[in-house]
């Protein structure tokens, strides 16, 4: 009770942590294991062990030739039952690849039942640590399955087959015992090799955790339709950042490292945030600002400069955006926070266009202005209850300019094709009213006593 007084409650002082192990422990060690291996290899040599082995082997040939009668076959009836649910499929293949271990294990195991049976005990001791080992290989080469990312599930599954192994064959406490002399000293903390194996394994499995923590989590805050997109997005960020902090100092923590050693860590990455990383930071901090104060949010349809397009994510360096060709832009975070940006759905998604065009001086203005209001009105997406409107903005040198302004609900669908549909329908409409569309034209006025005189070789080349 005094030392978890000392310590503030959270355990044993570093004074009741066994001693590190000397040269002289680690030579003892070896010289055990070196023993054991001596003693493991005599043991073979031995008529009823030499069986035993034959025995595995004879067993693991018999796996072989089954394998190679039973495989193709199974591998022709799976591919038969093309209706099964995905998940069973998978199930197959996984067995199908595993066939042989399948059969061995079975035939290993019926193998040691009947030695065990009409000898004794110990002419099967042998064939039962190969049946052992053989059944916990086999099942730790299915569980790892689970695992979708192959170099994790290849780490794992190796790892787990070696601890298994040591575990079977009774080497735990020498090989932990070599990993802890395998060590260098970090100031008052020691680092060994079997330290960092536990901090590994631990932040794995929590790491793991976390994930499928935040995986879960942020699907139902997705599927929450009471927040607004951006309150999503900061929510999962947060949760993110959570989980895997606390799966981290946890683990950490569990494995027995001092953390007191990331106060230096924390001062050098505060130097390195100062000098070399301003813009990380920057477009970090701009990205917070732009989930809390909801200024855009997934869904919405911006212009930032020359680029337009709708925004599929909210990272926390960029913005995903893309444009109507298809193309992604990844718009860094500050440069939507200092420069100026057009939401055209931020608070509501109406929006409002304009077109220009211009007809001759002999066509009735009045009549001008109906013809382009009916004929904005039949375009698909042009909203009726905001009905367009069409005005004179002036007189120009061959025409009377106008101004048709419509409103629309769906700027995701696009601007350039709902104003090309406008113009087609102000064409039609024009020409079936006798409504001209004037160019610019000019005379030529020829004085009186002047005279146009064309050279020869002018006229020549002219005609060529």
């Amino acid at each position: 009770m005094q030392h978890d007084a000392e310590n503030g409650g959270q355990g044993p002082g570093a004074e009741d942590l066994p001693p590190p192990p000397t040269p002289a422990d680690l030579l003892e060690v070896g010289q055990s294991v070196a023993s054991q291996a001596e003693v493991f290899l005599n043991s073979l040599m031995r008529p009823w062990n030499a069986y035993q082995i034959a025995i595995a082997l004879g067993v693991f040939m018999v796996a072989v030739g089954l394998r190679w009668v039973f495989g193709p076959r199974m591998h022709d009836w799976m591919r038969t039952k093309t209706g099964w649910p995905r998940w069973r499929l998978k199930v197959l293949v996984v067995i199908h690849k595993r066939l042989r271990m399948i059969f061995f294990v079975a035939l290993i195991w019926a193998a040691v039942l009947i030695m065990r049976e009409i000898t004794w005990p110990s002419r099967s001791y042998m064939l039962g640590i190969i049946a052992n080992l053989a059944t916990a290989w086999l099942v730790v080469a299915l569980a790892t399955r689970l695992i979708a990312n192959p170099f994790v599930r290849q780490v794992v599954r190796y790892g787990a087959w070696i601890w298994i192994t040591l575990t079977i064959l009774g080497l735990t406490e020498e090989t932990v015992a070599i990993l802890e002399g395998m060590a260098i000293d970090l100031g008052e903390m020691r680092l060994s090799v079997w330290l960092a194996i536990q901090a590994i394994v631990m932040l794995g499995v929590l790491i793991y955790i976390a994930r499928f923590l935040t995986k879960t989590t942020s699907e139902r805050v997705s599927r929450n339709e009471d927040l607004s997109p951006s309150l999503r997005v900061l929510i999962v960020k947060v949760l993110q950042i959570a989980f895997y902090g606390i799966a981290v100092f946890v683990g950490l923590r569990a494995a027995g490292v001092d953390l007191t050693g990331l106060a230096v860590l924390s001062g050098a990455i505060g130097i390195g945030l100062g000098f070399g990383l301003q813009k990380v930071v920057s477009n970090l901090v701009s990205g917070v600002i732009i989930l809390l104060d909801k200024s855009i949010k997934p869904g919405d349809v911006i212009s930032l400069g020359d680029t337009f397009g709708w925004i599929n994510s909210l990272g926390a360096r960029y913005v995903s955006i893309t444009t109507r060709d298809g193309k992604e832009y990844l718009i860094p975070n500050e440069d939507l926070i200092t420069n100026q940006v057009v939401n055209w759905s931020h608070s509501n998604e109406y929006v409002r266009l304009d077109i220009y065009f211009g007809t001759a001086y002999h066509d009735d203005p009045h009549q001008v202005r109906k013809i382009a209001i009916e004929a904005a009105k039949k375009v698909d997406r042009v909203l009726d209850f905001r009905p367009p409107v069409c005005h004179i903005v002036g007189f120009g040198d061959s025409s009377v300019d106008y101004i048709l302004r419509f409103w629309i609900m769906d700027p995701t669908g696009g601007l350039t094709n709902i104003r090309g549909n406008v113009y087609l329908a102000l064409w039609d409409a024009f020409q079936e009213n006798g409504i001209s569309i004037p160019f610019p034209q000019r005379e030529v006025k020829v004085l009186e006593g002047s005279q146009l005189q064309t050279s020869q070789a002018e006229f020549g080349k002219a005609a060529e």
